[in-house]
């Protein structure tokens, strides 16, 4: 993998982790569209490491607080958080280890992930539109989180997106954006630490594979997955999903004309 791949690569992971536009279709997508050879598994951790890098740092303040709580005071609000965050972990990191082969084989079907891409955007524009928008994160219940939670499991299939699903069920069970966002961000860092945790003995045992693509492929995610995160934290407070669904629509339809070109030819 040259370069300029690594760098388009690492935005594409950065900006769709947190983006409801889904990294897991764009990192099939896009070289499917170029006509570029799959960059492999060891290039898919460094993305998974770089963005999960960024979301620590970026609420490393808010990991601290939940973390001590948890552990000290488990019924105050934020300890009520963490452990409500490490249940809705689970639904989506069984699922993910029980379904992982058919993931990365059956599911990675261009036309499935167009159309996935279209139908998730067609429910967040009916969520967003009718959600009541009320709780916050700060007044998320058991049920609530454990509901987002298990929807996360829907992410395996790419196009779904683990953050647009989380978001999306949030609105839909009565949670402001701005809180849907939140938590969907503290959310990603447990699941994204376990996707690369999963992965990583393979390129322990294989050290010669981290090379200079591989660092900066995980650095661009980093520093793109900085920027969405508080990108749309700001964009949420003020303004609705739509300009996201109508991505998802365009870029759907886009695949779905390139298939049939290529099918056809």
């Amino acid at each position: 993998m040259d370069m300029i791949q690594a760098v388009v690569l690492g935005l594409v992971q950065g900006l769709g982790e947190f983006l409801p536009i889904s990294s897991s279709a764009h990192l099939v997508l896009v070289p499917w569209l170029m006509k570029w050879a799959d960059p492999g598994l060891t290039f898919d951790i460094a993305l998974h490491v770089g963005t999960l890098i960024a979301v620590v740092v970026y609420f490393w303040k808010d990991w601290l607080k939940l973390l001590s709580k948890g552990l000290t005071k488990p019924k105050e609000r934020e300890g009520k958080l963490f452990w409500y965050l490490v249940l809705a972990t689970i639904p989506g990191a069984l699922i993910g280890f029980l379904l992982e082969n058919i993931a990365e084989t059956l599911f990675r079907n261009p036309v499935l992930i167009a159309g996935m891409l279209i139908l998730l955007g067609l429910i967040l524009f009916v969520v967003d539109r009718k959600g009541k928008k009320q709780i916050d994160v700060e007044h998320i219940s058991l049920k609530t989180s454990f509901l987002i939670g298990l929807s996360q499991a829907l992410a395996i299939i790419p196009g779904v997106s683990r953050s647009g699903i989380t978001m999306t069920t949030a609105l839909a069970l009565g949670m402001t954006r701005e809180g849907a966002a939140r938590f969907s961000f503290l959310l990603s860092a447990p699941i994204i630490l376990g996707a690369a945790l999963v992965k990583m003995p393979k390129v322990i045992a294989n050290p010669a594979m981290i090379d200079a693509s591989f660092l900066m492929g995980m650095a661009v995610a980093c520093i793109a997955g900085l920027a969405s995160i508080g990108l749309l934290l700001r964009y949420v407070q003020t303004k609705t999903f739509l300009p996201f669904v109508l991505y998802r629509f365009i870029l759907g339809a886009v695949v779905i004309a390139v298939a049939c070109f290529r099918y056809a030819a």
